[in-house]
């Protein structure tokens, strides 16, 4: 991830802002109620590319990029991006139960990542690119599980579920340069997501019912 070429990236700049559009996120204000704020983590691959998806919803406070999983304590970026710390880049989600439930989270979730690949998401290799939901605490476990079990019984993969359901761990906020980088940085993200194809195989797998990017 987030190797591609800078050369590549300056060459195409101008044709893609002539190309898309840019996208307005979270223009909304939202209403938070007096409900305890809960957490949610996720890992789909790039973090760069599960912040979007989770920012714009009503109900979510904050989405925060970071690793968890791993037995380094305060890893980096490039030692996370190296391999071998055992972390995956992964999104930290708080959010007002009382307007967003966990279940919606997880339906978010599955449709923005590709459940079948193994220690992977689409251009990026590597077990620190996985994709494993992190529970809380025993609810968030049993509907984790039920909505994996939903997705295996609706033979819509002929391979197996490879998107992994653990106990959550020590998650570490990534660099500042990586918070919110399809806003900091749009154009540069919007390349990586293009030449990565994340796009192109989540409609594959997900068809129109992908939830946003």
């Amino acid at each position: 991830m987030k190797k591609i070429s800078l050369k590549i990236i300056c060459f195409i700049t101008g044709a893609w802002m002539l190309l898309v559009p840019m996208t307005a996120y979270g223009s909304e204000k939202t209403t938070f109620s007096d409900t305890p704020l809960e957490i949610a983590t996720f890992a789909g691959g790039c973090f760069w590319c599960m912040v979007p998806p989770f920012d714009s919803l009503k109900g979510v406070v904050s989405v925060t990029s970071g690793y968890t999983g791993g037995h380094v304590e305060n890893p980096t970026y490039q030692q996370v991006s190296a391999g071998g710390t055992g972390h995956a880049e992964a999104v930290q989600i708080r959010y007002d139960p009382a307007q967003i439930s966990y279940e919606m989270l997880l339906d978010v979730f599955w449709h923005n990542i590709d459940p079948v690949a193994v220690n992977r998401q689409f251009c990026d290799f590597g077990d620190q690119y996985r994709s494993e939901i992190f529970y809380h605490n025993e609810r968030q476990k049993r509907l984790a599980e039920e909505s994996k079990a939903a997705i295996e019984k609706s033979g819509r993969f002929r391979e197996p579920i490879a998107t992994k359901i653990t106990p959550g761990s020590p998650f570490y906020m990534a660099e500042d340069y990586h918070q919110d980088f399809y806003k900091k940085s749009p154009f540069r993200y919007k390349f990586y997501r293009y030449l990565c194809g994340r796009d192109q195989r989540l409609e594959q797998l997900w068809g129109k019912e992908q939830a946003g990017h």
